[in-house]
């Protein structure tokens, strides 16, 4: 029994068969477990946000246990789910007086265990917080509270002519993509949340609330004191729980077109785009696929592009100057030996062509049966992008594991794949070996262990490596003058 347990918590996303007996084991730890929060906290939890708001399940918890990666699950003890920032204000200052973890919960899409309750305690779920509080149109932001969807946003923005551009993949909360700093296919243009985020609303561990740049403001800069908005951008929970944002927004193109191209290797597609980027054309997405993820994206989403190293393009802007990127980016490309342009200039054409690329977890785990997906990044600056890619496809070969590539290349961002069969452990170790040896690489060519996942469960052991042991100690003292009872999502980011 107990080697099936540790099988299937370190599996992400049971959805078949095997979740039956995973939470049958679940539901047989829980009940085993000793009830660690007092009936009187719960009762005092009930009376802020109503006793159908506050669950003990474990099939409630089980839910809340895990995030979208390969780590294990944890439960959390309690999930409770406030509607207001007074609740959670309420509900964090009672934690903070029983000395209880907090672990703020949003959509779970993230990769790297964020949200697993490692230690147990409350798990705030945000997603009943769900308004869009404004649109200022004229000023080009909107504020939304923290159970806000990506898509949902955009839907509601449609009509406006406005639309907030950072696309992960996953539909994740606006404010969880806060928390990890998310960016995805559309930041080489811009940015990443770090870039996009005015003013946040975060309750502190003893349920204090502030305003990051003041109540109510929103100006696209300011020099008043220190940058507390990109203090929290990121911060993965650890500091403080993110109840409402204030995001730029952008003009919806007039036209856009997308387009895929394949090359006979790696430093063909990474040369393209790098010339594409000195010509300073503003390029909306140019992401690179090898030819191991270009194969499961056929298979899995029924394509017939080559399979072959291949960049997948966006243009945006007027239709004159689009058309005059295009022809550029089209004659670069062939420089390289770039072949094989597949053009979607409608909507329904452009949607299908992206929806492959954001299946992309689906289609790698589609190459090996009952898999689940291992997956990791890094960044480093581009001009090493080529030696970094290549030399991970010649570890993935040599280490006989599978493992397709996906990369940012226009922020020098990649990331890999690996389809894992929870249950052979040892493949596990040698895809965490082949991971690690990615991320010190990365780090001895001048870059991250991770640019856009985080640093959660998974990597808080590279971190003293990347910032320095002084570095991470000014991270813990931060982190102790706000969070002085180490509540907020702790065991996650430090070592």
């Amino acid at each position: 029994m107990l080697k099936l347990r540790n099988i299937f918590r370190r599996s992400s996303a049971l959805k078949t068969f095997t979740l039956g007996v995973a939470r049958c084991l679940q539901h047989t730890e829980a009940a085993s477990a000793p009830n660690r929060i007092s009936s009187s906290v719960v009762e005092s939890l009930a009376a802020v946000v109503g006793e159908k708001q506050v669950s003990s399940a474990v099939a409630i918890r089980d839910q809340h246990s895990h995030d979208e990666s390969h780590h294990s699950w944890y439960l959390p003890d309690l999930v409770v789910f406030p509607k207001t920032v007074e609740e959670v204000s309420q509900v964090a200052r009672i934690c903070y007086d029983n000395e209880l973890p907090i672990i703020p919960f949003g959509s779970g899409t993230g990769l790297e265990g964020g949200v697993n309750a490692e230690v147990g305690g409350v798990c705030i779920d945000l997603n009943k917080m769900d308004r869009i509080l404004s649109v200022h149109p004229e000023d080009f932001d909107c504020t939304v509270e923290a159970g806000v969807l990506r898509k949902t946003l955009n839907n509601y923005l449609r009509d406006t002519g406005l639309w907030f551009p950072i696309d992960p993949g996953a539909d994740a909360s606006l404010c969880g993509m806060c928390a990890t700093s998310a960016s995805g296919t559309n930041a080489v243009r811009y940015g990443t949340m770090r870039e996009n985020v005015l003013n946040l609303e975060v309750v502190l561990s003893d349920g204090r609330v502030i305003n990051t740049a003041g109540a109510g403001r929103r100006t696209k800069k300011t020099s008043a004191g220190y940058n507390l908005t990109n203090l929290f951008v990121g911060s993965e929970g650890t500091l403080g729980i993110i109840t409402k944002a204030t995001l730029r927004l952008y003009g919806i193109p007039e036209t856009t077109i997308s387009a895929v191209c394949s090359f006979p290797s790696v430093q063909a597609a990474v040369d393209t785009t790098v010339q594409v980027l000195q010509c300073g054309i503003p390029m909306a997405r140019i992401e690179f696929l090898d030819d191991v993820m270009m194969n499961a994206c056929n298979l899995y989403s029924n394509l017939n592009y080559k399979v072959a190293n291949s960049l997948f393009l966006e243009f945006h802007g007027s239709g004159k100057h689009v058309e005059e990127q295009v022809a550029v980016v089209e004659e670069l490309a062939s420089m390289n030996e770039g072949e094989n342009f597949v053009w979607a200039k409608e909507a329904e054409e452009r949607n299908r062509l992206w929806k492959a690329r954001h299946d992309i977890v689906y289609a790698s785990m589609a190459l090996k049966k009952g898999s689940k997906p291992y997956s990791t990044d890094v960044c480093v600056p581009i001009s090493h992008l080529p030696e970094v890619i290549v030399k991970t496809k010649e570890d993935i070969a040599e280490s006989g594991v599978v493992g397709p590539i996906v990369g940012h290349v226009g922020d020098g961002n990649f990331h890999v794949f690996f389809p894992v069969n929870p249950d052979r452990p040892d493949e596990l170790k040698a895809v965490k070996e082949l991971s690690d040896r990615m991320a010190k690489r990365a780090l001895a060519l001048n870059g991250t262990c991770t640019g856009e996942h985080g640093i959660g469960m998974g990597k808080r052991h590279l971190l003293t490596e990347e910032i320095g042991e002084t570095g991470v100690e000014v991270m813990k003292q931060l982190k102790a003058a706000l969070d002085p009872k180490n509540l907020m999502n702790p065991s996650k980011v430090f070592p």
